[in-house]
C-alpha cells in the first residue's frame, strides 16, 4: 500500500522530485512507517493515528503542495485502513481522520505559498544574474598588448550579484583597464556599477590623462549617490610598455616578475569615487611576461578561522602558470579550498600579462612618465 501511494504521490508533481522534496517525503514516509509499525505492534485497537497528521505538515517544509497532498491521502489511507481493522471504531478515531484531512489541507496551503515565493526568489535571482552579466562584459583574452582573464566568485550559489565591476579597453592612449568595488549590494550596486562602467567606457576613450579620467568618474558617481555611498577603484593603463596606475582607496594591485610579487601602492592616498579624490600615479616599467593582478577587497578579506588568504605568499605559485586563464583558476580553487567554500563576499578578479611592444606600432607614453619625450 505504502509503495502504491508513494508512487501515486510522485505522478501528481510536474516531474522528478528536487533532493529538498525527496528528503520531506522521504521523511514524511518514514514517519508514517514507524507510526504504523507501532500501532500493529500495539493490537487491534486503535491509538497512534492522530500522529499521522504529522507527516504532510513535515513534508511541506521541503516538498511541493502536489508531494505533500500526496503525502496526506496516504497518511488518511493508512489511518482509515487501521480504523476499519479496530474492531470497536471510536469517536476519537474518526477524529483523528478528520484531523489528517485537515492537517493535510492547511500543509498543502503552506506549501504551495512557499513554493510560489521560493519561485518568485529565484526569478529574480535569474533576473539580477543577467542583469549583472550585461553590466560584467567577458574580458579578454587579448586586449591590446596585454592577454587578460576575468573571474567573478559569489559568496553562494544563489547570491550571484553584487557592486564588483571591471572592464579592460583598448584606447588611442593604451590599453586601459578599472577594477571596483561599490559599497552595498543588490540592484542599486548593480546599478551604479553600471552608471560607473558606462562612464569609464565613455571617458577611457576621451581623456589623455587618467586623472582627468578619475576627475570623471568621480563626478558621475557623486551625482548618483547618497552621502554615505561610494566606489573604491583603480585604473590601470598601459602604454608603449608603461603601467600606470591611480587608485582611489581600492586594494593595490599585485605586480608578478620573475617569482617575485610586488605590490602597487599608490605614492600617496586617496578617497573613494564620490568624495573628490586627489590621485598620484604610481609608474612602472613593464617587461615582458609580466604579470598583474586587480582584485576586489573581497579577496583580501576572505578568511579562516581568523586567518586571512595568503594572496601575496601564494600569487605567483598560483598565478605565474599557464594562461592568465589558468591562474585565475587556480587562485580561485586555492581561495575556495582555504575558506571551506564559505565565502563573505563578492570577489572580481582581472589577471594581465603584458606580452611584449606592438610589432612596428609607434605609441605615445604618457607625459607623466619621467623622461618622457614624447606626449
Amino acid at each position: 500500500m505504502l509503495s502504491h501511494v508513494r508512487k501515486h504521490a510522485f505522478q501528481l508533481g510536474r516531474g522528478p522530485l528536487s533532493p529538498g522534496s525527496r528528503a520531506g517525503v522521504g521523511a514524511a514516509v518514514g514517519l508514517l512507517a514507524l507510526v504504523s509499525a507501532v500501532e500493529s505492534a500495539d493490537g487491534r485497537a486503535v491509538h497512534y493515528v492522530a500522529l499521522m497528521a504529522v507527516a504532510p505538515i513535515l513534508a511541506a517544509g521541503f516538498a511541493s503542495w502536489r508531494a505533500v497532498a500526496g503525502v496526506g491521502f496516504l497518511a488518511l489511507l493508512v489511518g482509515a485502513g487501521f480504523a476499519v481493522a479496530d474492531p470497536a471504531m471510536k469517536l476519537t478515531t474518526a477524529v483523528s481522520l478528520v484531523g489528517i484531512a485537515f492537517a493535510t489541507v492547511v500543509a498543502a496551503s503552506v506549501a504551495a505559498v512557499r513554493q510560489g515565493q521560493v519561485e518568485r526568489i529565484g526569478e529574480l535571482s535569474r533576473l539580477a544574474s543577467v542583469a549583472q552579466q550585461a553590466v560584467l562584459r567577458p574580458l579578454g583574452p587579448q586586449v591590446g598588448t596585454l592577454a587578460v582573464a576575468a573571474r567573478y566568485i559569489s559568496p553562494t550559489a544563489t547570491a550571484e550579484i553584487g557592486g564588483d565591476l571591471y572592464e579592460a579597453i583598448d584606447t588611442p592612449y593604451g590599453v586601459r583597464m578599472i577594477i571596483g568595488d561599490v559599497r552595498g549590494k543588490g540592484l542599486d550596486a548593480v546599478r551604479l556599477a553600471s552608471i560607473v562602467l558606462g562612464s569609464y567606457r565613455h571617458v577611457a576613450y576621451e581623456r589623455p590623462d587618467l586623472r582627468a579620467v578619475v576627475a570623471d568618474l568621480d563626478r558621475a558617481v557623486a551625482r548618483n549617490v547618497g552621502d554615505e555611498d561610494f566606489v573604491t577603484a583603480a585604473v590601470v593603463e598601459e602604454r608603449g610598455g608603461t603601467l600606470t596606475i591611480v587608485n582611489c582607496g581600492h586594494p593595490a594591485p599585485l605586480l608578478l616578475r620573475r617569482g617575485a610579487v610586488i605590490p602597487l601602492e599608490p605614492p600617496a592616498p586617496a578617497p573613494p569615487l564620490g568624495f573628490m579624490p586627489v590621485v598620484r600615479p604610481r609608474v612602472e616599467r613593464l617587461e615582458p611576461g609580466d604579470r598583474l593582478l586587480l582584485f576586489t577587497d573581497g579577496l583580501g578579506e576572505a578568511r579562516r578561522d581568523g586567518e586571512f588568504f595568503p594572496t601575496a605568499d601564494r600569487a605567483w605559485r598560483l598565478l605565474g602558470h599557464g594562461t592568465v586563464g589558468d591562474g585565475l583558476a587556480s587562485l580561485e580553487t586555492a581561495l575556495v579550498e582555504w575558506v571551506h567554500g564559505r565565502l563573505d563576499d563578492d570577489i572580481a578578479l582581472v589577471l594581465m600579462e603584458y606580452t611584449g611592444p606592438r610589432s612596428g606600432a609607434t605609441v605615445a607614453v604618457p607625459s607623466w612618465e619621467v623622461g618622457a619625450t614624447e606626449s
